[in-house]
């Protein structure tokens, strides 16, 4: 049986001061109705805090409990490489999480499949568990291509990883015609794609790993809409951006 897993990336949002705020705004709210694991990837400068905040509010709500993730990190693990974060730095604080080759990350800032398969294995090094992105343009969809340039990316992304490191492993479908601009597949076509990832890592790792795989669906998530998305049967939870950063809103999609 496959936890569901809601992940919320901030992006580049909330000052350090803003976030512990939003974390003693949630704590005084939480719930987790579903018994789901809840993770939050805050900018690098709010990384320490929200540990640290998180931990003081867990002694005052025992049942709140949320992880903290980071949005990306270089493969690298020191050296002349200004403005990066190693994996080790990330892992010194106690991160659990890091998001890998988001959209953003791959359209605004040139990351490939080759810098994203590196920066993986780096994780998995550390012990820190990767949030894979993957997904496809619209101009791909509109083409026909978006099953096969999806999995083509996981099939690079994951090119030397062992079946051992794949069973920690988290892969979110984010298609990027649907990724902040209001937009999202339907139900049903996210279902579809996260089936084809499904089988592309049975294909890759066999039956055992790819049924306790978690495939989350990242474009667009709101409360609105969480409810159809986690009814579908290869859903297995969600990379929340915008929403992600309003507690109310954050909240109503973990309570689905």
């Amino acid at each position: 049986m496959r936890t569901p897993f809601i992940a919320g990336n901030w992006k580049m949002n909330l000052s350090d001061n803003e976030t512990v705020e939003f974390i003693k705004d949630i704590s005084h709210k939480f719930e987790n109705r579903n018994n789901i694991e809840i993770a939050i990837c805050p900018p690098f400068t709010s990384l320490k805090s929200a540990l640290d905040i998180i931990e003081e509010e867990m002694i005052k709500n025992e049942s709140f409990k949320i992880m903290v993730g980071a949005q990306n990190m270089y493969f690298k693990e020191s050296g002349a490489y200004t403005g990066e974060v190693s994996p080790g730095m990330l892992k010194s604080i106690g991160i659990k999480y890091v998001i890998i080759g988001h959209s953003e990350r791959r359209e605004l800032f040139g990351e490939t499949d080759e810098s994203v398969n590196n920066k993986i294995k780096a994780a998995f090094k550390h012990k820190i568990k990767p949030i894979l992105c993957v997904g496809e343009s619209l101009k791909i969809r509109e083409e026909g291509n978006a099953v096969s340039h999806t999995l083509n990316q996981i099939k690079k992304d994951l090119q030397g990883i062992s079946k051992e490191e794949a069973g920690s492993l988290t892969i979110a479908y984010e298609p990027i015609w649907a990724i902040g601009t209001g937009k999202n597949a339907t139900p049903q076509d996210a279902n579809e794609m996260c089936k084809a990832i499904r089988d592309q890592i049975k294909e890759i790792y066999g039956k055992e790993i790819s049924e306790n795989l978690t495939i989350q669906y990242g474009g667009s998530v709101k409360p609105s809409n969480i409810k159809e998305l986690m009814a579908m049967p290869d859903i297995d939870g969600a990379l929340v951006g915008g929403a992600s950063i309003k507690v109310d809103d954050f909240l109503a999609i973990i309570n689905y």
